[in-house]
C-alpha cells in the first residue's frame, strides 16, 4: 500500500464494516428485514376483501331488483282523506321497489288537496312509507255552491262530509272575493283577508262565551266586516283593522245588557268599532235612526 493511501486507526476504533470477535476482525453484515414479506400478505387480504364487497354489492343489487312493493303505509293522514289515499296508492303495489321513484310518488301525493307536505321512504322489506303533513282547516265557506274549508295558510280545500262531522265548530266565513290561483289547482285567500280571519279567530278563542255565540264572519270592503251570532240576524260590525279582543268584549257586554233583555233580532246592526261606545241601528223601523249607547 502506498504511503499516501495508508490509514491509521486507534486501538479504540475499528475500520468501518468490521466487528471485533474471535481471533480477529470479521466483516459485519446487516440482518435481513424480519417482515419483508408482510406487505404482500396485506395486499392479498385487501384484494380478497374488495372482491368480497364487490360480490356482495352485485348480489344486493340483483336481490333489490326482485323486491316488489307489497304495501304502502301512510302516516299522519286523518280519516277525512284516508279513503282517497288508499285508492290512489293501489297502482304502486307490485312494482319493483328499486325502480319506484320517490319524487314521482311525492308529486302524486301532493295532488291531494289536504296534503301540505310529504316524506317518502322505501324499506328493504317491500314497504313504502309516506309521512304526510296535512293542512289544518281553520274555517268553512261556500264557493260556487260547494262547501270549502279554509286552512291556516288561506288555501281553499274541498270540505268532505267527514270533515264537517269531525270539526262541527269551525267558524263559517262568507263574502270572500279576493282570491289568487295557487299550486295544484288550488285557490288562496288574499293575505289581508287571511290576516283578519286569523286575528279574529285568535281573539274569539280567548273570549268567555262569545265563541259559543258567534257562528259567522262576513268580509266587507271599507272596514265594514261583521260577524253574526246564533239566533240573531244582527250584523255586529268589527271592521278589518284588528283590535278584535276589545270589540268582542263589547259584544259580550252588549249581549248581556241589551240582547238578553230585548230579545233576538231587535237590531239591524251593532257597530263595535268605536272606543267606549256602541252604535246600533234598529231593525223594525223602515227608516231607523242610528242610536248610540255608552258603555
Amino acid at each position: 500500500m502506498a504511503e499516501g493511501d495508508r490509514k491509521e486507526y486507534s486501538p479504540d476504533t475499528s475500520p468501518p464494516g468490521y466487528a471485533e470477535g474471535g481471533d480477529g476482525a470479521e466483516m459485519q453484515n446487516d440482518p435481513a428485514p424480519a417482515h419483508g414479506g408482510n406487505w404482500k400478505a396485506r395486499v392479498f387480504i385487501l384484494l380478497v376483501v374488495l372482491a368480497g364487497l364487490a360480490a356482495l354489492a352485485n348480489y344486493s343489487s340483483s336481490w333489490k331488483k326482485d323486491v316488489l312493493v307489497r304495501d304502502i303505509v301512510v302516516e299522519g293522514v286523518s280519516s277525512a282523506v284516508a279513503k282517497d289515499f288508499a285508492s290512489g296508492m293501489k297502482i304502486y303495489k307490485g312494482r319493483s321497489l328499486q325502480e319506484l321513484d320517490p319524487a314521482e310518488l311525492k308529486a302524486r301525493v301532493m295532488h291531494f288537496a289536504f296534503v301540505r307536505d310529504a316524506v317518502i321512504s322505501k324499506e328493504l322489506n317491500g314497504i313504502v312509507r309516506i309521512k304526510v303533513m296535512e293542512r289544518v282547516p281553520l274555517a268553512l265557506t261556500v264557493m260556487n255552491g260547494g262547501l270549502m274549508a279554509v286552512d291556516t295558510e288561506g288555501f281553499l280545500l274541498p270540505a268532505k262530509q267527514e270533515l264537517t262531522v269531525q270539526l262541527p265548530k269551525l267558524l263559517s266565513v262568507s263574502g270572500i272575493s279576493r282570491l289568487k290561483a295557487a299550486g295544484n289547482g288550488l285557490q288562496q285567500l288574499d293575505m289581508r283577508d287571511l290576516q283578519v280571519l286569523r286575528e279574529f279567530l285568535s281573539a274569539l278563542s280567548e273570549t268567555s262565551y262569545a265563541r259559543l255565540l258567534i257562528r259567522e264572519l262576513h268580509f266587507e270592503v271599507s272596514n265594514m266586516t261583521y260577524c253574526i251570532a246564533v239566533q240573531a240576524p244582527t250584523r255586529f260590525i268589527v271592521g278589518n283593522d284588528g283590535n278584535f279582543k276589545e270589540k268582542l268584549k263589547k259584544f259580550e257586554i252588549f249581549w248581556q245588557k241589551v240582547v238578553s233583555k230585548k230579545g233576538f233580532g231587535s237590531y239591524e246592526s251593532v257597530d263595535l268599532r268605536f272606543t267606549d261606545r256602541i252604535f246600533t241601528k234598529d231593525a223594525l223601523l223602515p227608516q231607523a235612526a242610528q242610536n248610540s249607547t255608552k258603555l
